[in-house]
């Protein structure tokens, strides 16, 4: 470690025990031992926080290519887009006699929806509503009991109440 070998500790420990005496050596090998043993925990830390912070860097490097691949075919593709948007508007405008300003697909840069959402009509909803019902309702009642299908739902806390196992009576 520090150039010394087995007779230079020798002498140490020879040292050691005339300066200190037998009383007090073993407890300063003991102490000694303790000191290197925090002092080899705390290296093991260091270097496995370097580690971390070395993978960490990778990991930064490996999101930030991703990252940029990722811009790279969404510009790509939104280039995509928009060429075919001014397509279809050249097309429409050639095909209607209007500008592009009659078409409904959005301009680029802009975040207008393509055509705006219609109202669902009453009639419409009252309909679907209907059906909803018809296919609730569309197993029959007998088959389910037959089938063991729930008939009626249970809250938790009376299923609780109507399954938990009642004290014997005397």
């Amino acid at each position: 470690m520090f150039g010394i070998d087995v007779e230079k500790l020798a002498i140490i420990a020879t040292v050691a025990l005339i300066v200190l005496g037998p009383e007090r050596l073993p407890r300063l090998a003991r102490t000694v031992g303790t000191l290197i043993g925090r002092a080899q925990r705390y290296m093991a830390d260091v270097k496995a926080e370097v580690a971390r912070e070395i993978q960490f860097d990778e990991l930064k490097n490996v999101r930030n290519t991703v990252r940029d691949a990722a811009r790279t075919v969404e510009q790509t593709i939104h280039g995509g887009i928009h060429q075919t948007h001014a397509e279809i508007n050249a097309a429409i405008g050639g095909l209607s006699g209007g500008g592009p300003q009659d078409s409904p697909v959005p301009k680029e840069g802009t975040s207008e929806p393509v055509a705006a959402a219609q109202p669902v009509s009453s009639a419409k909803r009252d309909q679907w509503r209907r059906n909803l019902n018809q296919r609730q309702s569309a197993t029959p009642v007998w088959y389910r009991l037959e089938h063991r299908q729930r008939t009626r739902l249970l809250s938790g806390a009376a299923r609780v109440a109507r399954y938990r196992a009642r004290p014997a009576q005397r």
